[in-house]
């Protein structure tokens, strides 16, 4: 398998090329420079080669600490672990200085590198192909990324890196061992600067993502495969979520559908709030469109090294007991994610309610519970001004965990008593935390075929 980073200056179609080789839309795509800032990894097949493919941030050079020398050292990161480079250049606007002070820092690192000059549609572009030689990377591929023009040649020149890594990959599988369990998704959400990419690379003791204290700093989803004591993990730290009303920028749009996106794909979210501002309206839309989803969620407090302790977690609690009511329980830890401060107790409450979401009750204890809440608290009269019959409860599936009752006379049973049936199955199954659904289905008459 091929390690292979793409980089090259803003704007010059890295992130198209990324999503051409991965085979289906996952990097953000847009006419404003710089929209990658974090560096994403996804594997790739090109015919019968093998690879993984590394989407990086523009380079843009700075000396201070600012964003854009943080992303460098993202960028520089991906170079140095990569097996070949891809260095792009924009065959429209032909060699600027970035291209010729990026291509010296390439040929420093003494990697091998692949030259792509992108954006080739017509003959207009055939100067800037034969002006990329002065780059000193060797020969220009010919290309176009968004549509597909130049995937021979390019397959071509990685065929002799395929040879070069094939015994290095080999042992790497077997390295792997035979636990083939699928890894656990788990999506970290929240507003902007509440430290959602400091809490992913505290998780993973490294710095994987870019932070810093510019809200915003995340734009796009990004996957990072990691292990938790055992268990396989698949962690995806998203962009911040603000209110619809105050997002009108394109770009942000496409980051807030990645968000929501990621968030209804995972088993677990883990929404992040700052101590500071527990629960406000945004929190809450967040928190209700998960459990709409029908994810398990888990609340973790952060900042909690420098919060006022009491009055936060008293407004905590009075936001979930009034605002939270369609599902109890749910589990919240305070954390610091800046002095790794409770991580451990996160991912435990993460795996415990991962394994109730999960959960199916065996039928005869099912139907022990539906018979004694029955007979507790019978269910109403309906629209008839007859007492409707529910007659037997079964499982429909798991994540999250669905039930069918059947009745003869569904119609009119309340809200209010799917409310208690949903509460008590909750209590007595330890379902406390994930979302439950239960639908109320009407049997069939056995005597409605025969005269």
């Amino acid at each position: 398998m091929i390690r292979v980073a793409i980089v090259g200056r803003p704007n010059v179609g890295k992130s198209t090329l990324f999503n051409r080789l991965v085979g289906r839309r996952v990097a953000i795509v847009h006419d404003k420079p710089g929209v990658t800032r974090d560096r994403r990894e996804a594997p790739a097949q090109l015919r019968d080669i093998d690879l993984v493919i590394v989407d990086t941030a523009g380079y843009e050079y700075s000396n201070k600490d600012t964003i854009e020398q943080r992303m460098w050292k993202q960028t520089k990161y991906a170079i140095d672990e990569a097996d070949v480079c891809l260095f792009l250049i924009d065959a429209r606007e032909g060699i600027h200085p970035y291209d010729e002070h990026f291509a010296s820092i390439i040929r420093e690192s003494h990697k091998p590198v692949i030259l792509i000059a992108n954006k080739c549609e017509g003959r207009l572009q055939e100067n800037s192909v034969f002006e990329a030689y002065k780059l000193g990377l060797g020969d220009p591929i010919c290309f176009s990324a968004e549509h597909g023009i130049g995937l021979e040649l390019l397959y071509e020149a990685l065929q002799e890196y395929d040879e070069n890594v094939e015994e290095e990959a080999v042992d790497e599988d077997e390295s792997l061992g035979e636990d083939d369990t699928r890894p656990i998704q788990i999506a970290i959400v929240g507003r902007p600067n509440v430290g959602k990419s400091t809490l992913v690379n505290a998780l993973l003791k490294d710095d994987r993502m870019l932070t810093g204290p510019e809200a915003g700093i995340t734009r796009d989803a990004i996957t990072i495969p990691w292990e938790w004591k055992g268990r396989k993990v698949k962690l995806v730290d998203t962009a911040g979520l603000r209110r619809n009303s105050k997002v009108s920028d394109s770009l942000e749009k496409m980051s807030a559908a990645n968000t929501k996106h990621a968030a209804s794909m995972a088993q677990v979210v883990i929404l992040v709030l700052d101590a500071d501002a527990v629960l406000d309206k945004q929190d809450l839309t967040i928190a209700r469109n998960v459990i709409d989803e029908g994810r398990a969620l888990v609340i973790a407090v952060n900042k909690w090294d420098i919060a006022n302790k009491q009055e936060a977690l008293q407004k905590l609690n009075d936001k979930l007991a009034s605002s939270l009511t369609q599902i109890d329980g749910v589990p919240t830890v305070t954390i610091s994610a800046l002095k790794k401060e409770n991580l451990d107790k996160l991912m435990s409450a993460v795996f415990k309610v991962y394994d109730r979401w999960n959960i199916r009750i065996p039928t005869s204890p099912l139907n022990d519970w539906f018979a004694d809440v029955l007979g507790a608290y019978p269910p109403p009269l309906g629209k008839n001004k007859r007492r409707i019959k529910l007659r037997y409860v079964t499982q429909a599936k798991t994540r999250p965990p669905s039930f069918y009752i059947f009745s003869s006379n569904p119609e009119g049973l309340p809200d209010s008593y799917l409310r208690y049936l949903t509460n008590s199955l909750r209590d007595t199954f330890n379902l406390r935390g994930v979302p439950i659904r239960i639908t109320v289905r009407k049997t069939g008459n056995p005597y409605a075929d025969k005269e």
